[in-house]
């Protein structure tokens, strides 16, 4: 992949994912650390396509797509309210630290509110230290604390 642009990314083109990105998807979650192949990837897409409870988005810049954003729309018990959870945030290595990944945010808040979400949460590994500062730069606070237990490979 060639290296984006400077001024290609303030305007990025931001529309929702289809199955001709499965290779691009492919390739940022593995940047990620998500390892995915280009079927699995596909899979993927077609799982969100499917439900009208999530959303994906892929960010093109210079002709080149280098970000993604992945929206999960529930229902949330304890406030009676619809809450949207970023569930993927991603912006290629060489396109970061140019406004991308808040262009995707705010992405991510428009569809909120068009989706009827009373907050948008974002969940990102203990690891991710350089995120942590941007997400908290964006306007987002330290939530509660998030215990998991695998129950299998995931």
């Amino acid at each position: 992949m060639s290296a984006v642009g400077l001024d290609a990314l303030p305007g990025a083109d931001l529309r929702s994912a289809s199955l001709i990105d499965a290779d691009d998807v492919a390739t940022l979650l593995s940047e990620m650390g998500y390892p995915c192949d280009v079927d699995d990837a596909a899979r993927r897409i077609r799982s969100i396509i499917d439900n009208d409870r999530q959303a994906l988005v892929v960010a093109r810049c210079g002709g080149e797509v280098c970000g993604l954003l992945a929206l999960d729309f529930m229902y949330y018990l304890p406030l009676g309210t619809t809450t949207c959870r970023i569930t993927a945030l991603v912006v290629r290595n060489d396109a970061q630290g140019r406004g991308l990944g808040r262009q995707l945010l705010k992405e991510a808040e428009r569809r909120a509110r068009f989706g009827g979400a009373a907050r948008l949460e974002i969940t990102s590994g203990s690891q991710r230290t350089d995120a942590h500062a941007f997400y908290k730069a964006c306007g987002y606070s330290d939530g509660t604390l998030r215990f998991i237990k695998r129950l299998g490979d995931a």
